[in-house]
């Protein structure tokens, strides 16, 4: 087999050299005494896994700035010109794609509105606008290293099956499948708000963090674990369903089928739910953040800021039941609903406060991040480049 023709996986198929990869990846530039110290390796470890991600050129070393007297040291850095991957996010609306290069810079970005969220219709959409990604991507057809998927719901990652999805009404579609065979490119498929943890280890607010979660706030209430360095998915995939947390047998019905769950009490038809049971025609939660911000004042914008305010208590009593069970260092709020952090925040943070014990919460910092839909997307891609150097997120 040829230098050209060798697989990534095989180059890097060995665990201490993907992670020397992966620290690469996310900390370079890095010289290989740093690199040693950062995983815990005698430097000749690392000298003797170096050179076959050098001579095919994954890696690239280059000369940094002498400090003080002696010779420059050497800095280890990706090429990212190596590969491009793409990632796609599926959501309930549209279906958002970037292309990244192997360091994760995005390349380009996409959206397309979708008319439904049929498997169908949101596969076919997915394959079309790879499609139309690669097709702004020079020699795109040779240097792709693989599609990446983020679904909500449950995902089993082996199969790329999606088991089921509430907010997208789906059960046991596959859509690694339909996608490997749309496009022709090896697929990796995962829960939406895990391609978030991926980016937000990465190249966000987890990168110096082991134990951390993103937390989604919107139409659904969404969870993604990273623990001691490792992306969490449970046995099967189920792991970090936190919007159905059960937490009152009584109260609203699901989009899941039962009653009670945090989503139902926290998520976008929560607030929007007291607000029209108060007599207030609000469909839309821009309209209910709107409201709830009018400089006007009255009546009307007290309701709204009630609803907002009970949507993020129950939100902080969710929190505060995964503090006390994993003991975060940070908990990250993400999704389309944490613009209205203003409006749900204080009561989610007094919750929490209320609810966790011991110094669970203080030990957990919170953070907003409000992301775009491309960062969903390129966390999908980091899926790829992630299982293409196998290893653990660390």
């Amino acid at each position: 087999m040829s230098p050209s023709k060798i697989r990534f996986s095989e180059l890097v198929g060995e665990q201490t050299r993907a992670e020397i990869f992966a620290t690469v990846l996310t900390s370079g530039p890095i010289s290989r005494t740093q690199l040693a110290q950062r995983l815990g390796l005698v430097p000749s470890s690392v000298t003797r896994m170096l050179p076959p991600l050098l001579e095919h050129d994954y890696l690239r070393e280059s000369d940094a700035a002498p400090q003080g007297r002696g010779r420059p040291q050497k800095m280890l850095h990706v090429n990212p010109d190596k590969h491009i991957v793409v990632g796609t996010k599926i959501g309930p609306a549209q279906v958002s794609g970037v292309v990244t290069d192997m360091a994760a810079n995005v390349l380009a970005r996409a959206e397309e509105p979708i008319a439904d969220c049929t498997p169908e219709t949101a596969l076919s959409a997915a394959a079309a606008l790879t499609s139309r990604l690669l097709s702004e991507a020079p020699e795109a057809a040779d240097r792709v290293l693989g599609l990446g998927v983020g679904v909500s719901g449950h995902v089993d990652s082996d199969s790329g099956i999606c088991r089921y999805s509430a907010l997208l009404d789906w059960n046991k579609v596959d859509v690694a499948g339909p996608l490997r065979e749309a496009t022709g490119l090896p697929v990796v498929v995962n829960n939406d708000v895990n391609t978030l943890v991926v980016a937000e280890r990465w190249f966000g607010q987890g990168r110096d963090v082991d134990s951390f979660a993103v937390v989604t706030v919107g139409p659904g209430i969404g969870c993604g674990l990273l623990l001691d360095g490792t992306l969490f998915s449970g046995a099967t995939g189920l792991a970090g369903e936190l919007g159905h947390l059960p937490l009152d047998p009584a109260g609203p019905m699901c989009s899941c089928g039962r009653r009670g769950c945090l989503e139902a009490l926290a998520g976008d038809r929560a607030v929007l739910r007291h607000l029209q049971d108060a007599g207030i025609p609000c469909t839309k939660i821009s309209e209910a953040i709107d409201l709830a911000r009018s400089p006007a004042g009255g009546s009307a914008q007290a309701v709204a800021r009630s609803a907002f305010a009970e949507a993020g208590a129950a939100l902080g009593r969710g929190l505060a039941g995964m503090c006390n069970l994993l003991n975060l260092q940070k908990i990250i709020i993400a999704g389309e609903g944490a613009v209205a952090y203003d409006l749900f925040g204080p009561a989610a943070s007094q919750a929490l406060e209320t609810h966790a014990f011991s110094t669970a919460a203080r030990d957990c910092d919170i953070h907003v991040d409000p992301v775009r839909h491309d960062l969903w997307a390129r966390g999908a891609a980091c899926l790829v480049i992630r299982d293409a150097v196998g290893a653990a997120i660390s």
